[in-house]
């Protein structure tokens, strides 16, 4: 160093440096305008013997180029481009037949898309659900539902979504990605810029146009739907096919790819949205060209916030839900028209699944959709190795389950459905029965049923409705709906062993010494559900934990006659926030 540098600690404290070592200074010895603000930089320069400021600084690295000029001669904004009236559809092709094809059902509608086109919010459910994994379920699910977003295991999310919107972006840009260490190259490269990712029909139409206005962009439609006649053999070398296309549009000089299933009908099958993307997305990413070309999704499959999160996690930069939009114009003109015109009910859709893809991004910590486009973010549950190995690399896939083979014959099975002549569903859609249960719908652990001997068996104390309700939901389990239920304790003799005296046993008093409850705080399940879990850990001399929400303070002090309160928890749990818990 040389002689008499001053310097600003991080705790505030000025010090100079010289050749007898650093020595601690007066502060009316320096100008008090080195002193460091919240989000200031301060910059020692050895070379020049000085301090730069904060302006000082950012106007040196923003004068460097012209950054200005450079975005206004190669950002385009979708929004700011002309209308473009958006092509039709097949018109030998009914709503319900493409909602049907799409594997829309009544609870889709009502239960998921109403409130978000009538409100601009998700519905509120809670947590949890009972029904079989797809890979364990009886009926057709869409590839989707095989997939679960990660998340960052923590109560308290990495950021919040609606407190720290400054820094949650939905912007994404469509088109080449260039070189970030190329200042001069990029200056050279177009990007289109869309504000949230999800497309209006006008918006598509712009974007599948855009070569006709704008230098740079040329956009190639690559359709995945397929023959019927083909079948379900058919989808693999369509996949193939699809993927050996998109490698040529991009070598042919096409900048921006549009991925469509519009000409679905009784004649031609859709590959699964989701399967089309990756198989793409990955593809390109093998030889070379992903960076080069810009991916977007035109289907009717696509309709709640899952969708959307693993359409974007594997490659897509922009999203057209078609069918959703013409399904809920429809039900505008008849459910809620009063309050709503179509512009409305479009606009609440896509509010709701922009702030809907905010609050998945958010749980992992990703502020921006460009950083989640292509992140993979997600586990697969009972899809087979080889299938998540071909089209979605890098996934986690930790239970094996079903491959191509499958998800091919239940797309033709519900195409074929479809369009046939199945009378209960000529004029309605299938009811579902994923979030309520349902005649005739997707089966549930709970039924009415054993809900009812649970209730007989609390309210009365009746042993027999208890051990009723126990063999209900043991047989549930049975009938492969929880993956325990494909599990059995084989007794002593089935592994030829011999089994141990009864009496050699430690006594179960001494066994349930050793159980503990979930950390599940006072916040989440009441004072209730919390207080029972710590009185019957108390009386088998288990231990309950309190969770992060702590415990009420008169349930750790003393009984008025000195006993131990039965509701005390035995194990406290003192989280970063120290919520619950005082000094």
């Amino acid at each position: 160093l040389r002689p008499a540098r001053y310097i600003v600690t991080s705790d505030d404290r000025v010090i100079m440096a010289s050749e007898a070592g650093v020595l601690p200074v007066a502060e009316d010895k320096i100008v008090k305008k080195w002193r460091l603000q919240p989000g200031k930089m301060l910059l020692i320069d050895m070379e020049e013997g000085r301090i730069i400021s904060d302006e000082e600084v950012k106007s040196s690295l923003a004068g460097k180029h012209p950054y200005r000029q450079w975005l206004d001669n190669t950002q385009l904004i979708l929004e700011e481009l002309k209308p473009v009236e958006p092509r039709a559809l097949r018109r030998d092709v009914s709503l319900i037949d493409r909602q049907q094809a799409f594997g829309y059902t009544h609870e889709d509608t009502k239960l998921l898309m109403s409130p978000m086109a009538t409100t601009g919010q998700e519905a509120i459910g809670s947590m949890g659900t009972d029904t079989p994994i797809s890979a364990m379920s009886d009926k057709p699910k869409l590839l989707y539902t095989y997939f679960k977003q990660n998340f960052a295991q923590v109560t308290n999310p990495p950021i919040d979504p609606i407190r720290e919107e400054l820094v949650m972006s939905l912007v994404s840009f469509i088109g080449p990605r260039p070189n970030i260490l190329d200042h001069e190259g990029m200056a050279h490269a177009k990007r289109l810029e869309v504000r949230q990712p999800i497309l209006t029909n006008g918006d598509l139409e712009k974007i599948r146009s855009i070569g006709h206005t704008e230098d740079r962009f040329d956009t190639k439609t690559l359709d995945f739907t397929y023959d019927i006649s083909r079948g379900a053999e058919g989808m693999l070398e369509m996949l193939d096919r699809l993927c050996e296309r998109a490698e040529a549009a991009v070598k042919g000089g096409y900048n921006i790819i549009v991925l469509s299933d519009r000409q679905i009908g009784p004649d031609r099958v859709a590959i699964p949205a989701l399967l089309a993307t990756a198989a793409v997305h990955h593809h390109l990413i093998r030889k070379g060209l992903r960076t080069s070309v810009g991916l977007v999704v035109e289907s009717g499959e696509p309709r709640e916030i899952h969708h959307f999160c693993l359409l974007a996690g594997y490659g897509a930069e922009a999203i057209n839900p078609y069918l959703a939009f013409d399904t809920l114009i429809d039900m505008q003109r008849g459910e809620f028209s009063k309050e709503l015109d179509e512009k409305d009910v479009v606009c609440n859709y896509i509010k709701a699944v922009g702030k809907g893809i905010l609050k998945v991004m958010s749980k992992m910590g990703i502020s921006t959709y460009q950083s989640y486009c292509g992140a993979q973010i997600f586990d697969a549950v009972g899809l087979s190795s080889a299938l998540v190995g071909k089209y979605f690399v890098g996934t986690a896939t930790r239970i094996e389950g079903i491959g191509l083979e499958e998800i091919a014959a239940e797309t033709v099975a519900r195409h074929k459905a479809a369009f046939g002549s199945d009378p209960v569903l000529a004029n309605t859609l299938d009811i579902g029965g994923e979030y309520i249960y349902r005649l005739r719908g997707e089966s549930h652990a709970w039924t009415s049923d054993a809900i009812r001997s649970l209730r007989h068996a609390v309210r009365h104390n009746a042993k027999d409705s208890y051990r009723e309700f126990s063999a209900m939901m043991n047989e549930s389990a049975g009938r492969m709906n929880t993956i325990r239920g494909l599990f059995t304790i084989k007794g002593a003799e089935e592994v030829g062993r011999k089994p141990i005296p009864i009496e050699e046993v430690e006594p179960a008093a001494e066994i349930v010494k050793r159980f503990s409850t979930g950390a599940m705080s006072f916040g989440s399940i009441s004072r209730e559900a919390h207080t029972t879990l710590a009185v019957a850990m108390n009386r088998i001399g288990g231990k309950s934990n309190t969770g992060e929400g702590g415990e009420e303070s008169d349930r750790y002090l003393p009984l008025p006659d000195g006993s131990t309160n039965p509701e005390r928890s035995a194990i406290k749990q003192i989280a970063s926030g120290r919520f619950g818990v005082t000094t």
